[in-house]
Parts: structure tokens; sequence; C-alpha cells
């Protein structure tokens, strides 16, 4: 169980982090970011996150904020799975809890 709470963890946390990566370099890059290596690169790594925060999300909500959407559900669900470790490492008094 807490292998699987680990894995899904990590899992998270690399899709927020990129998730971050590509709203700075959104910022940073401007206008020229389509024709940026990292960029691109964070957009292809996002594009599981960013398909669900399409489905998920209202047909009212612009294209271009589906992004902050999926940072906002990752963020949602690696609390919660954070959450969920904690309490498996309670319930089982710590062991094998590092």
């Amino acid at each position: 169980m807490l292998e699987a709470l680990n894995i899904a963890q990590l899992v998270l946390y690399i899709g927020g982090l990129s998730l971050m990566g590509q709203g700075l370099l959104f910022i940073l890059a401007g206008a020229k970011r389509f024709t940026n290596l990292f960029y691109q690169l964070f957009v292809v790594l996002n594009r599981p996150w960013v398909w669900i925060a399409v489905k998920i999300s209202p047909s009212k909500v612009a294209p271009q904020h589906h992004p902050i959407v999926a940072f906002c559900i990752v963020s949602v669900l690696y609390i919660a799975v954070t959450l969920a470790k904690i309490e498996h490492c309670v319930s089982v008094e710590m062991v094998g809890c590092r």
C-alpha cells in the first residue's frame, strides 16, 4: 500500500513541477515560447494532465486556462495522496514508513 502511495505521489509531484515549469516558461519566453525546446517538452509532458482538465472543466473555460486547471487538479490530488500516506503510516504505527 505504501509503495503505491509513493508512486502516485511521485507521479503527481512530477506533473506539478512540470506544470509549474511550463507556466514559468510561459511568462519568461513570451511570444517566442512555441519555438522554445523546453517549453515544447513541458507541453508534451503535461498533455495527459491538460487532457484530464479539458474533460473535467466546463466548456466555458477558455483553452488557454486548461493548464491552470490541470495544475489545480494535480495539486488537490497530491494533497489527497499525501494525506492518505500520512493516514496509512499512522495506522500501521510508522512500521516501514520513512
